[in-house]
């Protein structure tokens, strides 16, 4: 793993106002570093960390007292962003800093940069002698089949104490990263030519060579990166190590960035339509965005690193610790070309796939619905919302609300035994639309429970007494079900008006954010220091109806499917310094109590699922991905690299072979949808893989079996 400076940059796919949005992540991405500038602690840093601190102390949910323990937990974080993959500090200058390590909350409240000052020097000193190991080492071959191994995780390192011994390192990662340009190589030289006779076969020692010039240029492109930035792009690093101390979400904006984020928001982006953020080094997919041409293309997960990017036919560029905005120019592109992505699964399997950019089909944000039937005979509705979307400003536009009563009604018309609204992959979006969700299947009540920190909780209800469907009801949630999700889910669990199947638990984002636009602060007299930027600060809890916060913990499901996530750290307990989970007094509210026996419906459920084979290899799957998340120790063996990679896509290959069409299940479209879906081929083609891949999936299957168990007991 290659260290990443970290800068703030986000790219978020959607995101409603300041109420509730779909999860938002704020991760650092990393500058590079030049020549020292003579810029010092002038007065507009000094007002800027002023105006930062009070506006977290006086908005904050819950403002960090800024003490030793603060100042240590600031350096922490800031160090591990400095330099995460110890590649270019040494032993002797951690120990340097460390002398600071307990004074930062002092620094601050002077506004003294003497701490950041010295990092800076001591970094740019580093990078510019590091530049020479990449240069000597990849002037020549490596020895292949000489054993070793490397620690591939910068976390489980520790500095090393002479030049010498980081020569070394930097030897062992260079060799790594050449046995995976050669194997990529050699496997796409053997996939081309198994299509052209007539094709020249390179040897190893040709591929090794052109490999080796193409990871040097990479490198090259790395340093010059570097020698672009200068001191205020690592005090953007230096401020949020500052901030996120008070929270994951919580971060400063420079100008520039604040900029970028409005721009981001303003409209459709053509590229893949995937929310990316920077961790450790790696440009990390956390989101697919429904509609998108990556939800469509359907190889992109969440949780995979993109590591490098091409252009259609042209070479690929090496996006690993890159600036996140820099790689993201070179992913998006115009609609209709082809952009090549090399990827690195949760496993560690290495593959490329190639995505077509598209601008998001609205069509595919929206809700839909199909009518699903198993051996029972019973006809159970089926409704998949991939987001909570509105049109906030009021000009006619479809919203989420609306459109599942629409589905409802539809459904109704049909006379299906049951609903199963899917929320799994659903970020979130609209809080009003949660709120007027729930309402369509219990009657006037509380739905959530919002809290400042200077005011009692606000309940949010429900003022429909109108029940749109009242039959048997099953909301179906994974780890990406976030914010409204988890909202909806929740009060359908709280009120028990139905039962909750998914995996361990919803995402985990029970926090509110908004916008502080810093110059508002500044006095007249330091109006010409403007701009300042702008503050992301946490405003608010959300609360559910009985009283636990959804922070964290998330929603955990009545019943829980197998999932190749729930053996790995998913959702908001992943970050650093994250708000602690509590609980508030329950709301006033009257639960549904069904006609059917909850109790022995989930047992039976539970008891089919430990017994289904394919729910079995998807439970042993997520354990083998776990445990290969947790081998970050790799041998530096050319034939073992080989072999370990052929195993991956191996146990890939034969988990995606095992999810074949489940006979007893039949889909099928609406009647009312039928000549609306048969107007369009591309409609006609949408529509058919959706069938396909709910044909195969045993989540929904098993989620049918409950339903049609729930309406023979109503």
């Amino acid at each position: 793993m290659i260290m990443r400076f970290r800068s703030l940059q986000i790219l978020v796919a959607t995101i409603a106002a300041l109420t509730l949005s779909s999860y938002i992540v704020f991760e650092t991405s990393s500058p590079t570093f030049g020549e020292p500038t003579a810029s010092e602690s002038t007065k507009k840093d000094e007002v800027l960390m002023q105006v930062l601190i009070n506006s977290l102390k006086s908005s904050h949910y819950s403002p960090k007292q800024i003490n030793d323990e603060f100042s240590e937990d600031v350096f922490d974080l800031y160090l591990k962003r400095l330099d995460y993959a110890k590649r270019f500090l040494l032993e002797e200058d951690v120990q340097k800093l460390s002398k600071h390590k307990s004074q930062i909350d002092d620094a601050i409240k002077t506004s003294d940069y003497e701490f950041f000052d010295l990092s800076f020097e001591i970094l740019t000193k580093r990078v510019k002698e590091s530049r020479s190991y990449y240069e000597e080492l990849l002037s020549e071959s490596f020895d292949y089949s000489e054993g070793g191994q490397v620690e591939l995780d910068g976390e489980k390192r520790g500095f090393q104490s002479t030049k010498k011994e980081l020569k070394a390192l930097w030897s062992q990662l260079l060799k790594y990263q050449m046995m995976a340009r050669i194997h990529e190589m050699e496997k796409k030289q053997e996939e081309t030519s198994a299509d052209n006779d007539t094709m020249t076969i390179r040897s190893f020692e040709q591929v090794e060579a052109k490999a080796r010039k193409s990871l040097s240029k990479s490198n090259q492109r790395f340093f010059d990166r570097m020698e672009k930035w200068n001191r205020d792009d690592l005090k953007e690093v230096y401020l949020n190590s500052i901030m996120n101390v008070f929270g994951p979400h919580t971060g400063y904006f420079p100008p520039k960035d604040k900029e970028n984020f409005d721009i981001s928001m303003s409209g459709q982006l053509e590229g893949i339509g995937a929310q990316l953020q920077e961790k450790d080094g790696y440009i990390k997919v956390t989101r697919i965005v429904p509609g998108s041409a990556s939800y469509r293309q359907g190889e992109l997960e969440e949780g995979d690193m993109i590591l490098k990017v091409a252009q259609a036919t042209d070479a690929p560029v090496d996006v690993v610790d890159m600036r996140l905005d820099e790689a993201v120019k070179l992913i998006r592109g115009k609609k209709g070309t082809e952009v090549r992505l090399t990827i690195k699964k949760i496993s560690g399997q290495i593959k490329e796939i190639s995505i077509i950019r598209d601008i998001v089909v609205l069509a595919e944000t929206y809700a839909k619905s199909a009518i699903l039937q198993n051996e029972t005979g019973d006809k159970i509705g089926y409704i998949k919302l991939p987001k909570f979307y509105a049109d906030f400003n009021k000009t006619g536009g479809r919203s989420a609300a609306k459109d599942v009563k629409i589905e409802l009604e539809k459904l109704k018309s049909e006379k299906v035994d049951g609903v199963i609204l899917d929320l799994r992959g659903n970020g979130g979006g609209s809080l009003r639309d949660a709120i007027q969700m729930t309402g369509h299947f219990v009657k006037q009540g509380p739905v959530v429970q919002v809290k400042g920190r200077y005011t009692k909780p606000e309940v949010k209800k429900d003022n429909d007494m109108t029940v749109v469907y009242d039959g048997p009801l099953i909301v179906m949630i994974n780890h990406f079900s976030a914010s409204a999700s988890e909202i909806l889910a929740a009060a359908i669990q709280d009120y028990d008006r139905g039962i909750i199947m998914g995996s361990r638990s919803s995402f985990g984002k029970g926090t509110v954010q908004r916008f502080l636009e810093l110059d508002r602060a500044l006095t007249a007299a330091d109006r010409d220091l403007r701009p300042l930027g702008a503050l992301k600060v946490t405003t608010q809890k959300f609360y559910r109806i009985n009283g636990d916060a959804t922070q964290i913990k998330g929603v955990g499901p009545d019943i829980m499917f197998p999932d190749q996530y729930n053996h790995i750290d998913i959702g908001e307990k992943e970050h650093d310094h994250v708000m602690e989970w509590d609980e508030i007094p329950a709301a006033s509210y009257t639960v549904w109590n069904p006609t059917y026996n909850e109790e022995d419906i989930i047992v039976r459920s539970k008891k089919r699922i430990q017994g289904n084979s394919v729910m079995n290899k998807i439970d042993e799957n997520g354990i083998r991905l776990k445990a290969e998340s947790e081998q970050t120790v790799a041998s530096l063996k050319y034939d073992e690299y080989v072999i370990k990679q052929m195993n991956l896509e191996e146990q890939e290959k034969e988990f995606k072979d095992m999810l074949v069409p489940i006979e007893s299940l039949l889909v099928s479209n609406l009647a009312s949808d039928l000549e609306d879906i048969q107007s369009d081929t591309i409609k006609v083609d949408i529509n058919e893989k959706w069938m396909k891949k709910l044909k195969k999936d045993v989540q929904l299957n098993e989620a049918v079996l409950v339903a049609s168990e729930m309406n023979s007991a109503s």
